[in-house]
């Protein structure tokens, strides 16, 4: 059997504002500690703003979200322009705010939230072809919303989970290192940093949901 491909989308880099780092880094290893293979993508487009990860405030500077996600992917990266759907057997989301602020509008709109058309535009040609998806952390709010009815977790945030039922989707609630597994659209999901976890859970929580993901192939 080929090496199952991945599709890797990150969101910038740093948890305020971009990909949360240790998801996305142990998203990739869980990839290959399970046979699989990844190309890292991420929209070519601007962040809604640069957070300083020592205190939490609003930077007055400008940064590009496919720039930014280079780092973790060490320049390893396409432009998500140019992802094609028959050439990856899966997806999968690490999660960080840059999800709620940069492939969505979430954190500032809430139940009111619009998927960005790139990303609406991937899932759904991921499900039309009978490909798995992942979703790490706040990610699964994207899926909730382009999915109609499908059944993921964020872990135990009542208000997300609130939100995510009101979005037609529905919410189970996990703990650490737990896959909410949605067979229909072969959708696999895991709360990681949703919970108080450390990084030893968000490596268990990668490598469940990367082989939960190879299971659905």
């Amino acid at each position: 059997m080929e090496k199952p491909k991945f599709a890797v989308v990150l969101s910038g880099s740093g948890v305020f504002d971009g990909a949360e780092i240790h998801e996305a880094t142990f998203t990739l290893y869980a990839i290959l500690k399970n046979g699989g293979e990844y190309q890292i993508f991420a929209p070519n487009i601007n962040q809604h703003h640069v957070i300083n990860h020592t205190n939490g405030e609003e930077m007055n500077e400008t940064r590009n979200v496919l720039i930014e996600s280079a780092r973790i992917a060490r320049g390893n990266i396409k432009d998500l322009n140019e992802f094609n759907v028959d050439n990856f057997d899966a997806i999968i989301f690490p999660g960080g705010f840059g999800v709620a602020k940069n492939l969505c509008d979430f954190a500032f709109n809430g139940t009111n939230m619009k998927v960005i058309p790139q990303i609406e535009t991937v899932i759904k040609n991921m499900v039309k072809a009978n490909k798995p998806i992942g979703a790490l952390c706040i990610s699964p709010v994207i899926i909730a919303k382009v999915l109609e009815g499908v059944n993921i977790t964020i872990g135990q945030d009542a208000d997300t989970a609130s939100a995510i039922e009101i979005f037609g989707a529905n919410h189970k609630k996990t703990t650490h290192g737990e896959v909410v597994i949605d067979e229909k659209y072969k959708v696999a999901t895991t709360p990681c940093y949703m919970l108080d976890a450390t990084i030893m859970d968000i490596h268990d929580g990668a490598i469940n949901v990367v082989k939960a993901i190879i299971e659905l192939l």
